[in-house]
């Protein structure tokens, strides 16, 4: 489940407003045969992937998948077909699919007789699906705010903001939408033109209706605080350079730290609210 689970993260910043998934599938001898991740939306879930790498060894094998296979046809086929159709005998899933429809993908390949076990390792999948699951209870993208703290509050650039950058959907600065991927995410996916006079609120619920299901804010407090103010930041990575002042906060109030490390003569730290 953990490879499943690294796979997943491959498709940070391209699959939505799909989830990013994983798959891994054994054979019946325990072997890896086959696995995969889904990229963007419409093409290959990742079960689907998985499986056609896998080829006739998935026949009687086990799948491990970070979502529950979905249970519908849309542009794709439904994964819990396709692990039927390939003979798998056990299915074990980390996150029961909140979207599923009729009585989903779990119960539908448990009535066909295949073993399935839900919940395996299902908070450490939570690492990379929980902005997913966060954006659709509150119907607005997650927002992560990286930042500087040396002789002041400045926007993060350089390798370490590219790296947050290639797991978001969109980049947002004070000049509207910096960079829109699409092409990460199909033609036509996130033609957006984000307006910042908006109240942040509405802001974020009109990106999530465009199908951005993550956001990464560029730029410092002036970008930030009518975010913060809302409620509406949920992860902040804060750099703190040696010659930052005392007097400089190092996370906004209500927020936790979860990791703190050092980074060259920067110390970095990630906390969420």
């Amino acid at each position: 489940m953990r490879r499943a689970i690294a796979l997943s993260a491959q498709g940070l910043g391209g699959t939505s407003p799909n989830p990013p998934v994983g798959c891994v599938i054994l054979d019946t001898s325990g072997r890896i045969v086959g696995e995969g991740f889904h990229r963007r939306k419409g093409e290959a879930h990742a079960e689907a992937q998985a499986l056609a790498a896998a080829g006739p060894h998935a026949l009687g094998g086990t799948a491990v998948v970070t979502l529950e296979p979905c249970n519908h046809i849309g542009r794709t086929p439904a994964c819990r077909q396709a692990l039927l159709d390939a003979g798998v005998r056990r299915v074990l899933i980390a996150v029961i699919d909140p979207t599923s429809r009729e009585e989903g993908g779990a119960a539908v390949l448990a009535a066909a007789g295949v073993d399935v076990e839900v919940g395996v390792l299902g908070d450490e999948a939570l690492l990379v699906l929980g902005p997913w699951l966060s954006g659709l209870e509150r119907r607005r993208p997650w927002i992560t705010w990286p930042y500087l703290l040396s002789d002041g509050c400045r926007p993060l650039a350089g390798t370490e903001f590219d790296a947050l950058r290639n797991q978001a959907d969109v980049v947002l600065s004070l000049d509207g939408l910096a960079e829109a991927l699409v092409g990460r995410h199909g033609q036509g996916m996130l033609d957006l033109d984000a307006d910042l006079s908006l109240d942040p609120l509405d802001l974020a619920e009109a990106l999530y209706e465009g199908g951005v299901r993550s956001v990464l804010l560029a730029g410092g407090r002036d970008l930030a605080d009518p975010f913060l103010n809302a409620g509406l930041i949920d992860q902040v990575v804060a750099y703190l350079a040696v010659d930052c002042p005392p007097e400089q906060t190092l996370i906004p109030e209500g927020f936790k730290l979860r990791s703190i490390v050092r980074r060259g003569d920067l110390v970095r730290s990630e906390a969420f609210l």
